[in-house]
């Protein structure tokens, strides 16, 4: 087909990708080793039709078309050599997708067609079949959306409870969400999912990734889908699927509304982003956007050998964010996500890859130095998975201010602690408490370790203390994926079981390591779903199960709804004293004027707990916390005084007796939590007293929170 050199006007090359200005539409796209590029618009009835850039302004080729404006489908075919020895896979028969496309309507159909090369053989020679008919298209938008007052919530950080969860999976099954607005951004914003989230006390959703990715062939050809969607192909638009009213550019205004609704309920927004790799995989990937139009530029290649990628993320590629205009893209993206969709922070999936400016991580990596300067992404709220697949790629701890991170080493230090693993006072002590020795020492606070029992890749909450063994075998993969090493512990049988001993331990268990993760210092993150029992049948890798394996069951048991009430009890408890919510960290010091200490560790005898038995690994422990003055200030700067608490923990098999400290710590105590029994005391319900000194007797597993009254 010859493209034709009219009616294209020469437009501009800023901003990249198509914007409509009322009257007609600019496309601009960026390619270094680009020799022509075609625009190419399709009708509803998919005709195609060509337009030449014939304009090209600092490797970006541009031009504008009049009369085309928001729902036009749209794509590129990019001309320049094919030779992948080189590093350069140009082919125009393959159709790409803009990366800066803000809308994407269809999906891949997976046919030899959309690989670059010749299946059957090696990727060196091209194949010169058409892959239109097979590829989704990018959708011009209109930008515009009634945001009436909306405005960022802006959270303090010692004030954010996360809940991660998946747009379709938490409201597919809801009960008071339309059927056919469930599983859709419009029923993420609905009146009863956001009534759930703020009855539990949640201030911040983070959301599995929402922008459009696709599925893997292999994923495909196993009849399953990749559900978690990290595996991205648009890092402007939002994925489509997740669309109740449309997918022509429908999705990005309701993915407006979505985030309008909640902030109108004073919840945040923070997107996980995948900017590590893309979905094309490996050189024997298919070609659906940035391989076709500029290999070289868009992804890191093997040095000496650029017929490869380096694949830092376990996904085939990783993004070459050494590359200016790779930069350019993850940073307009960012800008976008928050200017125009509003939404309030990000946290980065495989982050360590990011930070590869050659081969080791580098905290002081251009991508970190852009963050930083920005004006708008350094305000938002910046999440790091500190980790990534390649050598030295576990970086927990060492990214830089700003940042807050994954605390891998929290996750599983409590798991440990609540199996019957013998940690040792000084981790868990850690752990509970914001983790200084990760963080302290460059000049960040408590808020930067994000503190997690679970999240989507691994066991739920249930399944966790169900199920020694993962059991992946829906997946298709014979059980070979998803980790093998979960520190879990399955109470005595493997899966589910009638017997009401275990059935009381494990609503325990899930009582301990929810009440320890709420009330620790830093940012809790709650799964969705964990609250009310959600199992995944031990799947502890579900990415692919868009089922009722990974989907919030609603119909909850009666254990579940206590499970429920309980948890937003200790979310309520946390709302409601600071000291739990500390802006710094514990000194270990006598507060100013007071012979007390802001934090001391006790013995089950009562006794302040010695250097000896500090490094001991005691399963049976106390800590005080004293409220009297915190580093958390009020409106005016003053100092918060809050109540003291008494937090004892029995991580023992085996029932447990407390003397509980007298002066000058306390003279008497009153209960706030026990987990044996499920009580957490409610708001203006008085408790019956507990003398200092008296002895307290404690479950097995099992967690008693005393506040001091005197």
């Amino acid at each position: 087909m010859t493209p034709s050199l009219e009616p294209i006007w020469p437009g501009s090359p800023v901003p990249l990708g198509a914007t409509w200005d009322g009257e007609g539409t600019n496309f601009a796209l960026f390619s270094e080793g680009a020799e022509a590029v075609d625009l190419c618009l399709f009708s509803d009835r998919g005709r195609e039709r060509r337009l030449r850039l014939g304009e090209v302004t600092a490797h970006t080729w541009h031009g504008y078309v009049p009369e085309v404006g928001p729902g036009q489908r749209y794509g590129f075919r990019v001309y320049g050599p094919y030779d992948p020895r080189n590093g350069q896979r140009f082919n125009p028969a393959k159709l790409l997708i803009d990366p800066y496309a803000k809308a994407v309507e269809g999906v891949v159909k997976w046919n030899d067609a959309v690989y670059g090369y010749q299946i059957g053989g090696d990727d060196l020679s091209p194949d010169e079949r058409d892959s239109a008919p097979y590829m989704p298209k990018s959708i011009v938008v209109n930008d515009g959306f009634p945001w009436g007052d909306d405005h960022h919530p802006k959270v303090p950080w010692s004030d954010t409870v996360i809940y991660e969860a998946h747009v379709k999976g938490f409201t597919k099954l809801h009960p008071d969400v339309p059927p056919h607005q469930r599983g859709t951004y419009r029923a993420m914003g609905s009146p009863p999912v956001i009534d759930h989230l703020k009855r539990l006390g949640v201030t911040t959703v983070e959301l599995l990734p929402v922008h459009h990715f696709i599925s893997e062939p292999g994923t495909v050809e196993r009849g399953l889908t990749n559900y978690w969607g990290y595996n991205s192909i648009g890092y402007m638009a939002p994925e489509a699927s997740y669309s109740a009213t449309g997918v022509r550019g429908q999705q990005v205004r309701e993915f407006k509304a979505m985030v309008r609704n909640l902030h109108a309920a004073g919840i945040e927004v923070i997107l996980d982003v995948v900017y590590n790799h893309t979905a094309e995989g490996n050189h024997m990937g298919s070609t659906l956007s940035y391989r076709g139009i500029d290999n070289a530029s868009y992804y890191r290649l093997v040095d000496g050998d650029p017929r490869y990628y380096m694949d830092y993320t376990g996904c085939g590629n990783t993004l070459n964010v050494r590359n200016p205009s790779v930069l350019r893209l993850i940073m307009d993206s960012l800008r976008y996500w928050v200017l125009e969709m509003h939404v309030d922070g990000f946290r980065f999936d495989l982050a360590s890859a990011l930070a590869r400016s050659f081969h080791e991580v580098d905290r002081l990596s251009a991508f970190f130095d852009l963050i930083h300067q920005d004006p708008v992404i350094s305000q938002t709220k910046l999440i790091a998975e500190p980790w990534d697949v390649g050598e030295g790629g576990y970086q927990v701890g060492n990214f830089p201010v700003l940042w807050t991170e994954w605390n891998g080493r929290y996750r599983d230090s409590l798991r440990d602690f609540w199996r019957g693993e013998r940690i040792g006072v000084a981790d868990l002590a850690y752990r509970l408490t914001g983790s200084s020795d990760l963080y302290q020492g460059d000049g960040r606070q408590p808020h930067a370790s994000i503190n997690f029992i679970t999240a989507h890749d691994g066991f739920t909450l249930n399944d966790l203390v169900s199920y020694n063994e993962k059991h992946n075998e829906a997946n298709g993969e014979d059980n070979r994926d998803g980790e093998s090493h979960n520190r879990s512990w399955n109470c005595g049988v493997e899966g589910p079981t009638d017997d009401p001993e275990i059935i009381s331990l494990r609503e325990r268990q899930k009582r301990n390591l929810l009440t320890s993760l709420i009330l620790s210092a830093g940012v809790p993150m709650i799964v969705a779903g964990d609250e009310m029992g959600r199992t995944q049948q031990g799947n502890n890798n579900a990415y692919c199960q868009d089922n009722e394996i990974s989907w919030v069951d609603w119909d909850l048991a009666d254990r579940d709804e206590s499970l429920l009430e309980f948890t937003r009890g200790i979310l309520l408890l946390r709302a409601d004293h600071p000291v739990f919510r500390r802006r710094d960290f514990y000194k270990g010091q006598a507060l100013h004027g007071s012979d007390i200490k802001d934090i001391e560790w006790f013995t089950p005898d009562g006794a302040a707990m010695t250097e000896q038995r500090w490094r001991a690994s005691e399963q049976t422990l106390a800590v005080f916390l004293n409220g009297d003055q915190i580093p958390n200030r009020g409106p005016r700067g003053e100092p918060i005084r809050d109540d003291s608490f008494l937090l004892l923990l029995n991580g023992n098999d085996k029932p447990a007796t407390f003397t509980l400290p007298g002066e000058p710590w306390a003279k008497e105590y009153e209960l706030e939590v026990d987990t044996e029994l499920g009580f957490v005391r409610p708001r203006g319900v008085e408790a019956p007293s507990i003398t200092a000194g008296e002895e307290l007797p404690m479950a097995a597993r099992s967690i008693v929170m005393l506040r001091k009254t005197a």
